[in-house]
């Protein structure tokens, strides 16, 4: 991916930032006109270090944990 895939790319996620790499590689293929995989997509961004991972929802914390 050249220079300006990669601005576009970092452009796109700082500005939404809950897009899924299939939406972000087709908002690349209507902005700039690229053909780009969806892991290419996520390699690029592993790489810029922006890590997609969702917090777990920890429901099972007894109450005395809780407190702490």
């Amino acid at each position: 991916m050249k220079e300006r895939g990669q601005c576009t790319l970092k452009h796109t996620v700082r500005r939404s930032h809950q897009l899924s790499a299939m939406s972000i590689a087709k908002d690349l293929h209507t902005l700039c006109g690229l053909q780009i995989r969806t892991t290419t997509v996520r390699r690029e961004l592993h790489g810029m270090s922006f890590h997609g991972r969702a917090a777990a929802p920890k429901s099972c914390t007894t109450k005395c944990n809780t407190k702490r």
